[in-house]
């Protein structure tokens, strides 16, 4: 294994292996993806298939697409890191804000923040209808100044968005010809807090509900056979959550993780199936399956989810990088050859 210091790229010339993204969601724990995808996007040896986003990470990957068609890797670089310094200066003056004891602790909750707890408890007696009756939303201008939307349906990169619809409760992929601000607004819309985005007539809410994200267009419409999922939301976390905000934040990441488990499992099994000569079975089973993760996300409560502060930010995308970095020197050379996640593991649960 080729080997370096630092985050520089860890191979200079190398065969090119094309990849594919699952980009999960998390509110601002979505700067820990921006880092994954700076340091991959070092490395001139790995070309983007597809990428599938929901929420956060829908965000991340209609950015990065965006920037990838004017600036190549260094463009899609930039564009992140513009997207995120805006997310951050439009939220400098929210009254939401983390209060003086955790800014001299350093810790990063809203936990004891005023302004926080009654948004939280007026979101449980009231609802985004009655709280913002104009149904506006802070990224829609941020989207608009970010993403050329015009340029995703001739972007080299596939993208595919999901969004839960409200009536039917069942999901729906948008593809890069039909991904809109609403699109993305759509994805990541979190009913207790947003107004359903309605799109050709049709109201939707977060897609994490239904795939966070989803695997199977990846798999179907992608000529990758190696696919990286990001994840932010941690499967498991120690201990027992007692108090009522740690109960449905676990609860919260149990359904989200859900749907993504299932999709794990499903693979896993029609690989055994490929075994038997099913033709479904030998084209996933062709799927290689890798994982960037942190540990560091158990540390962070659901309020983070929530803080923009620009040092945030920036410590969740240098762990994004760092945990990259790690993940390069010890499976770079797996890329293209063999998964590092051990789907057999998802066989064993129900």
């Amino acid at each position: 294994m080729h080997k370096t210091t630092g985050t520089k790229p860890l191979v200079s010339r190398r065969k090119p292996v094309p990849i594919d993204l699952g980009l999960q969601g998390g509110g601002a724990h979505g700067a820990f993806t921006w880092g994954v995808l700076d340091r991959l996007l070092d490395e001139p040896w790995l070309q983007f298939d597809g990428i599938s986003g929901t929420s956060a990470g829908a965000m991340n990957a209609a950015v990065m697409a965006s920037g990838y068609v004017h600036g190549g890797p260094e463009g899609a670089k930039a564009a992140l890191a513009t997207f995120w310094k805006s997310m951050s200066d439009a939220a400098r003056f929210s009254p939401i804000q983390r209060g003086p004891l955790e800014m001299l602790t350093g810790k990063w909750t809203l936990e004891n923040s005023p302004m926080y707890l009654a948004t939280e408890m007026m979101s449980r007696i009231f609802s985004p209808y009655e709280l913002n009756p104009l149904g506006t939303h802070p990224l829609r201008g941020i989207l608009a100044e970010t993403v050329d939307f015009a340029c995703l349906a001739d972007a080299p990169i596939k993208l595919f968005i999901t969004a839960t619809n409200v009536t039917t409760g069942a999901g729906r992929v948008f593809r890069n010809a039909e991904i809109t601000p609403d699109v993305l607004l759509a994805s990541g819309c979190l009913p207790t807090m947003f107004q359903a985005v309605e799109i050709d007539g049709e109201h939707y809410w977060d897609g994490g509900f239904i795939g966070n994200p989803t695997i199977t267009p990846l798999v179907r419409e992608c000529s990758s056979s190696d696919t990286i999922i990001v994840k932010i939301n941690p499967i498991e976390r120690p201990g027992v959550p007692k108090s009522a905000r740690d109960i449905l934040n676990r609860l919260n990441e149990v359904s989200f993780n859900s749907p993504l488990l299932k999709e794990l499992r499903m693979i896993a099994l029609l690989r055994k199936a490929a075994d038997a000569g099913s033709v479904e079975g030998r084209k996933w089973a062709k799927m290689r399956i890798h994982r960037i993760a942190t540990e560091r996300v158990t540390e962070l409560d659901s309020s983070s989810k929530l803080i923009t502060e620009w040092p945030f930010l920036i410590a969740l995308r240098d762990e994004g990088r760092r945990v990259t970095q790690r993940f390069l020197e010890e499976h770079g050379d797996d890329l293209g050859k063999r998964s590092t996640l051990d789907l057999d593991t998802y066989l064993e649960t129900v």
